[in-house]
């Protein structure tokens, strides 16, 4: 009898001892969720002088796969042919008549809501914070259409350069692959100020946003490091657009129990993209907080 009771207590410290465990990790994993933004405030503020810094997302912002809008290419999606679509192909389902002139249409909300100078050669690349001699993604065989590079201005390398396209393929084709893959989640004109963000969200990674009372802000900078470990993150500023350029922002709440909060921006000259921010509560939260005069739907609390 006395065998039995020392065998339940000690299931029962067992049990108490896992339960307890289960406790202090909920307890830590809660504590961890709710991090302070003040370390990338403290980081970013110095960037933005004279502008009161009121959000600084702690995840990068990623543009989806999918959204209900575009949905009219979804079978052709399917079909995964894309990168096989002639050139000529591709501009007549985006409607691009001219791809020259569409080129440097490109160039103009990128210049202008980018904060970003198009330098000549390579200075873009230094100016985000690249190796000067970072080299543009590698493209598949079949898609090198000459051993030559392509002859290009000092304004369209330096932005060729900024975001690492190929030098041996036609900016024009490169750029209408990504807006018509990208089609899904922003209105599907790179000529736009979405397509000017989307052209970020594309190629960078790590990139969160920032909010102030005067501007959106899409920033380069690395995670948080390890609290054991000296924070020597460098952040820098890929894209803004002042908020009064922005019409609206239709928020979500959480996808699916996941720490994932869509959002839909719209802009003045009729351009749209949404993106999804894997953010915590608190963080979303504090976003919600700091774009509270604009319009928009938020979620229900």
């Amino acid at each position: 009898m006395a065998e039995e009771r020392g065998r339940f207590g000690r299931f029962t410290d067992a049990v108490l001892g896992g339960a307890r465990a289960a406790r202090d990790k909920a307890r830590e994993l809660r504590d961890e969720f709710r991090t302070s933004d003040e370390p990338e405030r403290a980081l970013v503020a110095p960037l933005l002088p004279g502008q009161e810094l009121r959000y600084v997302g702690l995840g990068p912002v990623r543009a989806p796969e999918t959204h209900k809008a575009g949905q009219q290419l979804a079978d052709v999606m399917a079909n995964e042919f894309v990168d096989s679509l002639d050139p000529k192909v591709l501009f007549g389902l985006l409607n691009i008549v001219n791809p020259v002139v569409w080129v440097e249409a490109v160039l103009t909300p990128v210049r202008l809501a980018a904060g970003v100078l198009l330098l000549p050669g390579k200075a873009a690349a230094v100016a985000v914070g690249l190796p000067a001699a970072a080299e543009p993604e590698a493209d598949p065989p079949h898609q090198r259409v000459q051993r030559e590079p392509i002859p290009l201005t000092e304004e369209q390398e330096a932005f060729r350069a900024l975001f690492r396209l190929s030098l041996y393929r036609p900016l024009a084709d490169q750029l209408a692959e990504i807006a018509y893959k990208r089609r899904f989640v922003f209105s599907g004109d790179l000529a736009t100020l979405a397509g000017s963000l989307l052209l970020f969200l594309e190629r960078y990674t790590g990139t969160p946003l920032a909010v102030t009372d005067t501007h959106l802000h899409l920033l380069r900078m690395g995670p948080r490091p390890d609290a054991d470990r000296p924070d020597r993150r460098q952040p820098r500023v890929l894209w803004s657009v002042e908020r009064g350029r922005v019409a609206r922002i239709d928020s979500e709440g959480g996808v699916a129990g996941l720490m994932r909060f869509p959002s839909t921006i719209f802009f003045d000259d009729g351009s749209w993209i949404r993106i999804v921010n894997p953010a915590t509560r608190d963080d979303q939260s504090r976003f919600l907080t700091a774009i509270r005069e604009l319009p928009g739907n938020r979620p229900a609390p």
